[in-house]
């Protein structure tokens, strides 16, 4: 196993930020201008077709040249339950109706999961992106093995000791270590296991006694300050999100910066209503009709997100966004809107000065 040293050495990084790989947020400008300005920008492409995925790798290596990570969904894929699946767009009816539309008929697995996707891994071993990173789980062993075999630096998100383990055992590279603060959907390998829901900065400390793999801290990250009590809790590096979503970079759209900029931002929660599996953004009528008591249990991921998309797009057509999955960690009120290089450029300004 590599030192943190080797590692950041490694991806290039003069700089302990990485910018978080936040699928339909994160963009080729926003990576790349990260990984020119010392720190590692991300694609996101679990939600990316093998067209999509390739066009943003293609174009990240046109804005840069350095190395930039690429993150992948590693989900279990959802089992057929149409008396579930049924229960829940029926109890969605009424939203959809108030529109003037209808539900869909039926839900479709809109993601498909890394682990049952070859042509992904063909295309990841074709372009062969200096990191590869892995959420929900992790692929197969011979899978893992093709990755390494290409170059490829391999990250894996934990939000558990066990799943930490996992990640070591599999002979990864490194372990990004999610704390309950963070944004976006949680990287549980199962969402039927008992969650203990660790701050990042305990699953830090419990995972520095625990592991030789370096440690990247994500979840409530926002500052110079709080990168530097990630790295005194043991982490080699910062992995931000919901800081750079106010970036011009971004592809968050008005409402989503505006909700950021606004009260909204002081009220986050995680919820499955969205998309099947838990995740963390600011509250809106969505997330308070699906949690209503009485509600049933929403459809598996990413069946869920099939019918609140196709809600959140109908909405929207009469300029309603309440029913947008618009993420964000428990730190989004300290959001700031600045270009992604000037982002990074202003947080070592405050990791230097707290570190003296």
């Amino acid at each position: 196993m590599e030192s943190a040293e080797c590692l950041l050495t490694r991806l290039g990084m003069l700089k302990p930020i990485i910018q978080a790989p936040m699928a339909g947020v994160s963009t080729p400008e926003m990576a790349a201008a990260v990984s020119n300005a010392g720190g590692l920008g991300s694609l996101g492409i679990g939600a990316s077709t093998i067209v999509q995925a390739r066009q943003m790798i293609e174009a990240t290596r046109q804005l840069t040249d350095k190395p930039f990570n690429v993150n992948v969904f590693c989900h279990a894929a959802p089992q057929a339950e149409p008396e579930k699946e049924a229960a829940w767009l029926r109890y969605l009816t009424p939203l959809f109706e108030e529109f003037g539309g209808e539900p869909p008929a039926g839900l479709n697995e809109i993601y498909r999961s890394f682990n049952d996707d070859p042509e992904m891994l063909t295309l990841l071993l074709e372009l062969r992106p200096a990191v590869v990173s892995f959420h929900f789980g992790l692929p197969s062993p011979h899978w893992l093995t093709s990755l390494r075999d290409a170059g490829i630096v391999l990250l894996a998100t934990a939000t558990s000791p066990d799943e930490a383990r996992q990640i070591e055992d599999a002979g990864l590279d490194g372990i990004v270590v999610q704390g309950i603060e963070a944004g976006g959907h949680r990287g549980v390998f199962s969402t039927s296991a008992r969650d203990e829901r660790f701050t990042t900065l305990v699953l830090l400390r419990l995972l520095s006694m625990q592991c030789s793999l370096p440690l990247i801290a994500a979840g409530g990250i926002m500052d110079g300050q709080g990168i530097a009590s990630a790295l005194a809790a043991g982490a080699v590096a910062a992995q931000m999100g919901t800081a750079f979503i106010l970036c011009p970079e971004s592809a968050a759209n008005a409402s989503y910066r505006e909700n950021l900029l606004s009260v909204r931002a002081g009220e986050t929660r995680l919820t499955s209503v969205f998309s099947g599996r838990p995740a963390r953004g600011m509250v809106n009528r969505l997330v308070r009709y699906g949690e209503a008591d009485g509600s049933p249990v929403p459809a598996d991921y990413p069946l869920a997100y099939d019918a609140a998309k196709q809600l959140n797009a109908l909405a929207a057509t009469s300029g309603c966004h309440e029913f947008a999955a618009q993420w964000a960690g428990q730190g989004a009120a300290l959001s700031r809107a600045l270009p992604a290089a000037d982002l990074v450029d202003v947080l070592m300004t405050e990791l230097n000065h707290v570190q003296g």
